[in-house]
């Protein structure tokens, strides 16, 4: 989605960033780990696949997507070193525009458990509330994924279907005016930035897209 390819959302632990071809080597690497895939219900794919994947989110008008990055540690590294996950919003429903399916994935280990995947997934979903008119979330999870889905149920988000065939959870959460309200106090230290400002200072991330 190219409508946030020059957004950066700033919070207390993550930094969110859009996703460029400069990031596929370390994604790549990522998805290389069965659990990983297990966990995404993902297909292995080739370094060239993955840059292809890349391109097409980058241009698909219904996938929005976000790396995410350790907000201590940039500005300042390479982005690459400081990637922790990624964070997605699929727009799959032609004919509810208003509904958005989340994804989150925190793919470094030593990153889980500390709140990071908790603070992305508010900041996504805030954005996706104020900036791209989603009213409804839904969140489709391996059943074994017990941290997951405990975490969006203490983000509201109420279980509506197991699919026993895909050993998956379907959670929604429709945004109330309540619901807004509190979203949006939790996520209002978050600040959005320029993409190119931010990372133009450090030199780094000077890969062609």
């Amino acid at each position: 989605m190219k409508i946030n390819q020059d957004t950066v959302l700033r919070g207390r632990s993550v930094m969110l960033v859009p996703y460029t071809a400069a990031h596929v080597p370390r994604y790549h690497e990522w998805m290389q780990s069965e659990e990983l895939q297990r966990l995404t219900a993902s297909e292995p794919l080739s370094l060239e696949q993955e840059y292809e994947m890349q391109r097409s989110w980058r241009e698909d008008t219904d996938k929005c997507t976000f790396i995410v990055l350790d907000a201590a540690q940039w500005p300042g590294q390479a982005e690459e070193s400081c990637m922790v996950g990624d964070v997605n919003l699929f727009l799959t429903n032609s004919e509810d525009p208003t509904l958005g399916e989340l994804e989150i994935m925190i793919a470094e280990p030593s990153y889980r458990g500390r709140g990071f995947g908790k603070e992305a997934t508010l900041m996504m979903m805030s954005y996706g509330v104020r900036t791209l008119g989603i009213t409804k979330f839904e969140a489709k999870i391996g059943q074994e994924n017990e941290a997951s889905i405990c975490m969006f149920k203490k983000l509201h988000f109420e279980e509506v279907a197991v699919n026993s065939v895909f050993q998956e959870v379907t959670l929604r959460l429709d945004v109330s005016d309540q619901q807004r309200q509190w979203l949006l106090e939790q996520t209002n230290h978050v600040e959005e930035k320029s993409y190119t400002e931010l990372k133009q200072p450090a030199g780094v991330l000077e890969t062609s897209q």
